[in-house]
């Protein structure tokens, strides 16, 4: 399942790549720069993991609208950012990295993702200039950055290594509405709420013995279109 939806994701890619190298030519791309403050949480689906608590971080880059029609009420929108995400997890005895598997142990995860979204994105004109929008679409994420805050009765650890321990890649579900409204001639804020929900075990399971725990994340858009 995993193959056919990274699959249907790179050929979704190279189809997007190609329309947005015609509408770059053709002057028909927006670009912006995004900052979203953002609820992460890894949500396990098997009993011996639980999550104690969620993170609060940001996500932050580069937005790109592709315009599909003249009117540019529809577009591919796509970009790339980097987030910070992350939850904290307890682990029952024989669950968890290996080193640590005797005792319940918690983990305070702290990653950093470079994300691609790429989604369809539709637009509704109103009076003043000012439009409501909503899109669906999905993401890929790949973690550069992965710490652990460990503790249990015998061990207690800060900042350990756990990069290699997380799944090289992410796919998942977004969707989100808002309001765009102009700020001058060319300039216009965005505001809107994205919630996205991980395909991916963002643990690797043969790591960590904890079945599939998923990456998700619920984002307030602040952004600015140029």
């Amino acid at each position: 399942m995993r193959k056919i939806i990274l699959m249907v994701f790179l050929l979704g890619t190279i189809a997007a790549a190609k329309a947005q190298t015609r509408m770059i030519g053709e002057n028909r791309v927006r670009l912006g720069f995004k900052l979203d403050p953002t609820f992460f949480w890894l949500q396990p689906q098997e009993s011996g993991v639980e999550r104690n608590a969620s993170r609060f971080g940001v996500s932050f880059g580069l937005m790109a609208d592709f315009l599909l029609d003249e009117s540019g009420r529809y577009a591919i929108a796509s970009g790339v950012q980097v987030s910070t995400a992350g939850s904290t997890l307890k682990y029952e005895a024989g669950k968890g990295l290996e080193d640590y598997r005797e005792v319940p142990t918690e983990y305070k995860l702290k990653t950093t993702y470079i994300e691609i979204p790429f989604a369809i994105k539709l637009k509704t004109d109103t009076d003043y200039g000012t439009a409501f929008w909503g899109q669906f679409g999905t993401y890929l994420g790949f973690p550069v950055r992965g710490r652990a805050d460990v503790a249990s009765l015998s061990v207690n650890q800060d900042k350990v290594n756990v990069l290699r321990n997380l799944t090289p890649i992410n796919i998942g579900l977004q969707v989100g509405a808002g309001i765009e409204y102009p700020l001058g001639d060319r300039l216009s804020g965005l505001v809107g709420l994205t919630y996205r929900n991980g395909f991916i075990d963002a643990t690797r399971n043969g790591k960590w013995n904890d079945g599939k725990v998923n990456m998700n994340s619920f984002a307030l858009n602040l952004g600015l279109f140029f």
